[in-house]
């Protein structure tokens, strides 16, 4: 494991911020009044998924290319990445003239794929998931003699992510804690030196999801932890090895590890768009799944949006899970006997309850005794769980078999 020392020596995140004037967005700070208000403290989002390539990954990228040697330049560049590095790769090689291949998980969403060869760069699609689209690369890098540009686990990436931290309390002095997706760790390494550097009190919290939690483990176990597999939705941060670089720092400057399930994520992706008008991708938003779990109140809380790079079918799907998931919308199925009138009596029960009908599916296929049953799957919009609850209750009142979905 590399040493701390050796990982922070000779970073400059104002030399970073002075090298990436004119290359990055400026995302301000957006006060949210409905994470505000579920959370309990006073939360304001760093819209990263407002850069170019919609997140923050060209900040690193950028830093590190801009530092290699002419020879290095010629040799070309390699990098692996589950979408959003990918990008910030291929644009930066763009910016500084040097060719780029960027290996990608054959799992890896297409709009992220199509993204990146937008901007020059050679694609190459390997492997189930980050880890072996890295092997791939470093086999690359070996046979070619390209210059490997990691996603995290290099001190120019953490340099010239941590210039986010420095914009944040530029902007919001009185920020109280800062909240940070983590894959690798370089992310959060980076804003939680240069954040601690401006102001040593602010609490850091970092954020993984349920089903690729390494670096929250690695710090439980005081030691890195390989995980045999990753289950997530956030491709972006289904990481199992964290970087022996970013552990130490995270060690010693992030204050608590959050984890996340799915379904919060989901959620999360869904009022982020529905309130804010903004589109967050999955491992973008884990800062903002994470907020009814930080324990601290009355707290100015910044959470960072790190990516928005997701797919219109994924939208689709995230959206569609979210409202359930917030009970806007309850699905559930009713048996039924086969006889006519049936279902007019379950449209009539609904109405009475202002459940407003959004799909029915009438199936006499479902249920052991076909002859005499019928099973009705049905999909009502509702005002939230105490709705649901009074649904279910109603139906259940009737003597009907209800079962939630």
């Amino acid at each position: 494991m590399k040493n701390i020392g050796m990982a922070i020596r000779d970073i400059d995140f104002n030399r970073a911020a002075a090298g990436l004037r004119g290359v990055i967005k400026e995302t301000r700070l957006i006060y949210s009044d409905i994470f505000s208000a579920e959370s309990g403290n006073a939360v304001y989002l760093k819209p990263e998924n407002l850069q170019a390539t919609g997140a923050f990954k060209i900040r690193g990228a950028y830093n590190r290319i801009s530092k290699l040697s002419p020879k290095e330049r010629d040799r070309g560049l390699i990098a692996s990445s589950a979408g959003n590095h990918a990008q910030g790769v291929a644009l930066a090689a763009q910016l500084l003239g040097v060719r780029a291949i960027i290996v990608m998980p054959l799992s890896t969403p297409l709009i992220k794929v199509e993204a990146t060869r937008s901007y020059g760069a050679d694609v190459v699609l390997f492997g189930n998931c980050y880890d072996e689209a890295y092997e791939e690369a470093i086999r690359l890098m070996e046979d070619n003699g390209y210059v490997f540009i990691h996603p995290f686990n290099d001190k120019d990436i953490i340099e010239g992510q941590g210039t986010i931290g420095l914009e944040i309390l530029a902007e919001l002095p009185g920020t109280d804690c800062i909240v940070v997706p983590i894959g690798g760790g370089g992310l959060i390494s980076g804003i939680a030196m240069a954040a601690k550097q401006m102001k040593p009190g602010i609490k850091i919290i970092g954020v993984e999801p349920e089903g690729a939690m390494a670096m929250k483990l690695s710090v439980e176990k005081g030691e890195l932890v390989c995980l045999d597999g990753v289950c997530t939705i956030a491709d972006g941060v289904a990481v199992k090895n964290p970087g022996d670089m970013t552990f130490p720092i995270i060690q010693r400057y992030v204050d608590e590890i959050i984890t996340v399930s799915d379904f919060e994520i989901m959620e999360s992706v869904l009022v982020l768009l529905e309130r804010h008008k903004l589109i967050g991708e999955n491992a973008g938003v884990l800062s903002l799944a994470a907020l009814k779990k930080i324990k601290d109140k009355g707290r100015n809380t910044v959470c960072l949006i790190s990516g928005g790079n997701i797919d219109v079918l994924t939208i689709s799907a995230m959206i569609d899970r979210g409202l359930v998931s917030r009970g806007r919308i309850l699905r559930f199925t009713v048996d039924l006997h086969d006889q006519p009138g049936e279902l007019l009596k379950v449209a009539e029960i609904l109405a009475g309850l202002h459940a407003n009908v959004i799909k029915l599916d009438h199936n006499q296929f479902k249920t052991v005794d076909r002859l005499m049953e019928v099973q009705l799957d049905v999909t009502v919009e509702t005002k939230g769980r105490a709705h649901i609850e009074s649904i279910l209750a109603e139906f259940r009142k009737r003597n009907y078999t209800v079962t939630e979905l």
